[in-house]
C-alpha cells in the first residue's frame, strides 16, 4: 500500500490510512457516535497487533468521525443479542473489547488518541490506557454506567482508581461529565491542544519517524496550550470531593454530600447527590468495590475481575438492572428505570460478592489475556 493511502473503503466501521511510520485508525459510525460494535473491537485489535510486530510502524493516532470520538460500547446491540436467549453472544464482545483493551494498555509502541469530541465508556477503554491522549475544547468525558445498570468497565477500575485523590469514585459513581480542561487536570488527557491547530499536529507527528515517546511528547508540547479551569468545575474542589468519596459505603457518601449541600450553593454537589438517588443501587455498590479493590491491581487483574462482573450482570441472575437501565435509557427512553433492588439497603454483601466470583457453568471460563512481548516499554510494565 502506497504511503497516505487508505486500507479500506469508506463504509468500514475502523478506516486505516498509511502515512510513513504511522498509522491512523479512524472510527466510522458518525451517525451513532461511533459506538463499538463487535466489527470494531475485532478489526482494532487486530489492527493493533499487526503493528505491533510490523517494523516499519513506529506510532499509531487514534481518532474518531464527526463530534464524537468515540460514545462508548453498541449496549444496545449487546441487549439485543442477549434478549435472544444467549448472554454469551453479549460476553464474547466484551472477551474481545477487554482483550483490546489489555493490549492497548501494555503496547510496546505509542498511541495519539486525539480526543476531539464525546470519549465516553468503551470510548474511554480505547483511548485513556494509550500513552497520549489529546483533549480540546470540545472534549466530553462520562463514564454513564451506573445510570444504565452496568458499572465503568473496560479497565476503568484501574485508571480511575489512579485519579488524584478520590476523584475516580466521583467520576466513576456518578457519571458526571468532564471537559477538557478537567481531563488534563486530573490525568484522564496529557495534553491540551486547540481543535484549529489538530490537522497541523498529526501533520508533524506523521513526519517523526520515532517511537521515543519524549519526542512525540515534544511534538505534541508544541501545539498544546494550558487551559484554565473553570470557576465551577469539581475539580477545584478536590477536598470536599476526598472527604466525601473517601468514605466506606455508598450510603456514607451519599450522607456525607447531603450534609455538604446544606452548607454550600456549588452546583456540583446537589447535581452529585442527584446522580446517586437515580442510579442503580446494584451498580453503586459493585462499582464502588470495584474501583478500590481496582487500587491494589495491575491492569491485567482489573480487566479480568471486570470480565467476571460483567458477565454476572448479563446473566441477570442477581439483579436484571442492564436489561432495564437500557429500556429505560436507550430503547424506549423514558428515563425513568425500575430498579431492582430499588434501595441501597435492599443491596446485601452477599449480592455484591457474587459479581466479583467466578460463573458456575461448567463451560465458562476467565478472561484469558494474551501474552505481551519481552520488550515492553517501562510505561506499560509498570501497568502489569
Amino acid at each position: 500500500m502506497a504511503s497516505g493511502g487508505s486500507a479500506c473503503s469508506e463504509g468500514d466501521q475502523v478506516l486505516v490510512e498509511e502515512n510513513s511510520s504511522v498509522r491512523k485508525f479512524l472510527f466510522n459510525r458518525p451517525r451513532q457516535l461511533n459506538a463499538l460494535s463487535f466489527e470494531m473491537v475485532s478489526r482494532l485489535l487486530d489492527l493493533f497487533l499487526a503493528c505491533e510486530v510490523d517494523h516499519n510502524v513506529k506510532l499509531v493516532i487514534l481518532k474518531g468521525k464527526g463530534r464524537a470520538f468515540c460514545a462508548g460500547g453498541d449496549v444496545a446491540a449487546v441487549v439485543r443479542d442477549i434478549g435472544g436467549g444467549n448472554w454469551r453472544l453479549g460476553a464474547k464482545f466484551f472477551w474481545k473489547e477487554f482483550t483490546l483493551n489489555y493490549v492497548m494498555a501494555t503496547y510496546s509502541k505509542p498511541q495519539v488518541s486525539i480526543l476531539h469530541g464525546i470519549v465516553m465508556g468503551g470510548g474511554a477503554g480505547a483511548s485513556i490506557h494509550g500513552k497520549f491522549r489529546v483533549a480540546t475544547e470540545n472534549s466530553v468525558f462520562a463514564m454513564p454506567e451506573t445510570a444504565l445498570g452496568l458499572f465503568p468497565d473496560v479497565g476503568a477500575s484501574y485508571y480511575l482508581s489512579r485519579l488524584p485523590g478520590f476523584f475516580g469514585e466521583y467520576v466513576g459513581l456518578t457519571g458526571s461529565r468532564l471537559d477538557g480542561a478537567e481531563m488534563l487536570a486530573c490525568g484522564l488527557a496529557t495534553h491540551f491542544v486547540p481543535g484549529d491547530r489538530l490537522l497541523a499536529l498529526e501533520a508533524a507527528l506523521c513526519k517523526v519517524n520515532s517511537c521515543d515517546p519524549e519526542i512525540i511528547s515534544a511534538v505534541i508540547d508544541r501545539f498544546s496550550e494550558q487551559p484554565y479551569l473553570k470557576g465551577s468545575s469539581a475539580y477545584l474542589q478536590l477536598e470536599i470531593i476526598d472527604r466525601c468519596f473517601s468514605r466506606r459505603t455508598i450510603e456514607e457518601i451519599l450522607s456525607a454530600l447531603e450534609e455538604e449541600a446544606l452548607n454550600s450553593s456549588q452546583g456540583w454537589i446537589s447535581k452529585a447527590v442527584q446522580s446517586l438517588k437515580a442510579a442503580s443501587p446494584m451498580s453503586l455498590k459493585i462499582s464502588l468495590r470495584s474501583i478500590r479493590e481496582g487500587r491494589l491491581q495491575g491492569v491485567g487483574q482489573c480487566l479480568e475481575r471486570e470480565y467476571r462482573m460483567v458477565c454476572h450482570v448479563m446473566r441477570g441472575q442477581v439483579s436484571k438492572d442492564f436489561f432495564e437501565g437500557c429500556r429505560a435509557i436507550l430503547l424506549d427512553k423514558d428515563r425513568n428505570p425500575k430498579w431492582e433492588p430499588s434501595k441501597l439497603e435492599l443491596v446485601s454483601d452477599a449480592m455484591v460478592d457474587k459479581y466479583f466470583s467466578k460463573i458456575d457453568e461448567e463451560d465458562w471460563e476467565d478472561l484469558k489475556l494474551p501474552a505481551r512481548p519481552s520488550t515492553l516499554p517501562p510505561s506499560a510494565i509498570s501497568k502489569l
